[in-house]
């Protein structure tokens, strides 16, 4: 064989393994592959481009109502900011000056480089306290060879490059592969570590214990030094029962008097500043005149920027902190992350995770200079941005004049603000970051391995540390993925003759189901036929789980949009009313997709063939939940969702957690099961349309009764001779509570046209 022949050989089998028929004029090879990857690179590296600067596609379209908004939640943000930013630089054992710098250069830098419109950047709890735990141990192994603000500098500078890095390839989609159930567990105990460790300093007690120690040893020794309690605990307990009246008082109001609702608001969002002034004003009343005073306060802050310059970064000094970047690096993301698709699927806009890993590291590499400490995502102050209207991005702009404002202005005053009202903020700033008993619930009604999940990462942060809370978060949710991969469920199918007992319902049939009649259903045979105008049916090929659940919802709501009608059109509406990242089309563009949106049908149904899915997590859920949110909205009218295949009770029993196949009012069921960010009702009114119609799905297998027939077989049917047929009538084989829950898709579909 001469060495073209045996080219030509290897390039047939390449072809054929590929699928390719000896008719396709192409040929196969590397030249070729190479050529044509290269003619796409054009395009491809021009979208990459301005991905990386969504500023510009926004910016030019920038109005007056757009700029109302975002001052408004710019300063409102910008008011909390303060006083969280000292408090927290107190968690990362530096001085209150470093607290302001990380807030300032974080929104302002985040503006340009957002994807999300509600999300706010600066200091925050967890990462604070993780800072000030690496510092910590730093400094135990290296005394004081590097000070406190140059291992916070250099963490910040080396967690952002890593973080850029894997946005700037597109490799964010890494932070799928942690489940939800994890991430709020090691939020929860983080929250409770970092409350128990502030506790101490509410009663004036800090320097009587390690606050630092597991969170049960802080809990016992605060209790045995309870005698020892000092003044500041005047000051932070009535801190804490002011923040906490305010919140209360202010939730029910509106609630009693709903004019008051707008201004309650506002008021229930300054809380934290005005405790701050009120307490600030006592304690220098108290203090000035003392030539020591009678609190701990927090001390002198300098005023303007004082420690501009290169950061401080030697090989040394990142040996020092190698074993400790994962930690501090995965927080540093995933809490963002998270927080901004929250938000993103709240407020009805999707996030690009790439990008928001390049804006957060782009934050923490030039924050370096400004000497900030590692910053990220903010659950609580997102939240506020979110309810004061906040247009876009640009809201972080006068967030950051106000921080400067304080830092060159109000300084000085900052020197009487009593530490013991600092940590009465943070208790109750993170108090939010617990998670509820009902959605802890949530989790194991749907998945009680991933609920062990939570717990787990839960009692480690509480008994251990955070980073063990965190590892174990890891390495359970790697090891139940692995688990499900490598051994999935299979199920012996047997033979049901099911006979209709109304002639007009159709002729008799077989159905197949497991044998061990496990609750299961199969549609084994079944060929998928084009759906009816109107439906769409999606067929699942591998288990719906959290790494690929995301893609999953993204498809289906792509497919969606591409082949049914919008409901809604926004042709007409100002510039001021749309939506910060939704460009307005041309007249010829607009005109040309009512054309192609009014040949289209109009959803009905969705039909989800769940015949491979052998698991379904907590994540899976929430992205079935998703996913009608989206096509409800889509298509401003109630969608279906129906299931086939079901072989699993714990699919079913996962599914209708999530509020599916009961065929109840939807609006019912626009849950969470695993929410970041909790979920205001009244900024999600039910679409529905006057022409949209609830249809009540046939029964068709729900009505039937079914008799077990000897088996066809000659082989079976004698070896079966000697057993009596046992026969059943008028047993429903299905559940009837379920009717959205079908064997196979013609059931599914017949049920939806009946």
């Amino acid at each position: 064989m001469t060495g073209g022949d045996f080219q030509s050989k290897v390039v047939r089998k390449t072809r054929e393994y590929l699928g390719y028929s000896e008719s396709d004029p192409e040929t196969i090879t590397v030249s070729s592959y190479i050529g044509s990857k290269t003619r796409a690179a054009g395009p491809v590296g021009r979208d990459y481009l301005k991905s990386l600067f969504p500023f510009i596609q926004w910016a030019p379209r920038y109005n007056f109502t757009w700029l109302y908004g975002d001052l408004v939640a710019g300063i409102t943000v910008g008011m909390v900011l303060v006083p969280q930013s000292l408090s927290y630089a107190k968690l990362a054992l530096l001085q209150p000056e470093y607290g302001l710098y990380s807030s300032f250069i974080g929104v302002l830098t985040y503006a340009f480089f957002a994807t999300s419109k509600d999300v706010s950047i600066g200091p925050v709890a967890v990462m604070s306290l993780e800072t000030g735990n690496i510092i910590a141990k730093v400094q135990e192994k290296f005394g004081d060879l590097y000070s406190a603000p140059q291992i916070a500098v250099c963490l910040a500078f080396i967690c952002g490059f890593i973080v850029l890095a894997i946005g700037l390839l597109r490799i964010g989609f890494i932070v799928e592969f942690i489940p939800q159930p994890a991430v709020s567990g090691f939020m929860t105990g983080s929250a409770i570590n970092i409350a128990a460790g502030q506790i101490p300093a509410v009663f004036g007690l800090a320097k009587r214990l390690d606050t630092r120690a597991a969170t049960y040893k802080v809990i016992i020794n605060t209790l045995k030094n309870l005698p020892h309690t000092s003044l500041d605990a005047a000051f932070g307990l009535t801190a804490l029962a002011f923040l906490y009246g305010v919140k209360w008082t202010l939730t029910y109001l509106p609630k009693r008097y709903p004019k008051f609702a707008r201004p309650a608001f506002f008021l229930m969002a300054l809380r934290h500043a005005v405790m701050i002034i009120v307490f600030t004003i006592a304690s220098w009343r108290i203090n000035v005149h003392e030539k020591k005073p009678r609190i701990a306060l927090v001390g002198y802050v300098p005023s303007g920027l004082r420690h501009v310059g290169q950061p401080y970064i030697t090989g040394q000094l990142l040996g020092a902190l190698g074993p400790h970047l994962p930690v501090a690096t995965i927080i540093l993301l995933l809490e963002h992350i998270s927080i901004a698709k929250s938000f993103g699927r709240l407020n009805g806009y999707k996030i690009n995770p790439n990008q928001e890993l390049i804006a957060i590291g782009v934050n923490n590499t030039l924050g370096s200079v400004f000497s900030a400490y590692p910053s990220t995502g903010s659950f609580s102050r997102s939240a506020l941005k979110a309810k004061s209207g906040v247009r876009t991005p640009a809201a972080g702009i006068p967030t950051g004049i106000v921080v400067l404002v304080a830092l060159y202005a109000v300084a000085p005053a900052f020197y009487w603000i009593p530490n013991a009202a600092l940590s009465a903020l943070i208790i109750h700033a993170v108090a939010d970051l617990v998670t509820p008993l009902k959605q802890s619930i949530g989790f194991w009604r749907v998945s009680p391995f991933e609920y062990l999940i939570f717990v787990g990462a839960v009692l480690w942060s509480i008994f251990y540390s955070i980073e063990a809370g965190i590892y174990w978060s890891l390495a359970s949710s790697a090891a139940l993925l692995l688990v499900r991969i490598a051994r999935p469920k299979g199920h012996f199918l047997g033979r049901v003759r099911v006979q209709p007992e109304n002639p007009e319902l159709g002729t008799v049939r077989d159905v197949f189901v497991p044998l061990d009649n496990e609750g299961g259903m199969t549609n084994q045979g079944v060929v998928v036929e084009p759906p009816p105008p109107g439906i769409i049916i999606y067929r699942f090929e591998e288990s719906f789980l959290y790494p690929n659940a995301s893609h999953i919802n993204d498809r289906i709501i792509e497919h969606v949009k591409a082949t049914t009608r919008h409901g809604k059109h926004l042709d007409g509406v100002s510039k001021g009313d749309r939506p910060w990242n939704d460009p307005a089309p041309s007249k010829a563009q607009a005109e040309k997709d009512r054309q192609l949106n009014g040949q289209k049908p109009r959803l009905r149904a969705v039909i989800l063939d769940f015949a491979a899915v052998a698991n379904l997590d907590t994540t899976g859920v929430q992205n079935l939940i998703d996913t009608r949110r989206e096509v409800e909205k889509w298509a401003d009218r109630k969608v279906e969702f129906h299931f086939t295949g079901i072989l699993s009770p714990w699919i079913r029993r996962a599914l209708v957690a999530g509020g599916f196949g009961t065929g109840e009012s939807s609006s019912k069921h626009m849950i969470e099961v695993a929410p970041v960010v909790p979920r205001d009702d009244s900024n999600f009114p039910t679409t529905e349309s006057s022409d949209s119609q609830q249809s009540s799905p046939a029964e068709s297998f729900k009505d039937i009764s079914y008799s077990p027939e000897p088996k066809p077989s000659a082989e079976l049917a004698k070896s079966d001779s000697e057993e009596t047929p046992r026969r059943s009538t008028g047993v429903s084989l299905l559940d009837r509570a379920t009717p959205f829950f079908h064997f196979d898709l013609a059931d599914a579909l017949q049920s939806i046209e009946a």
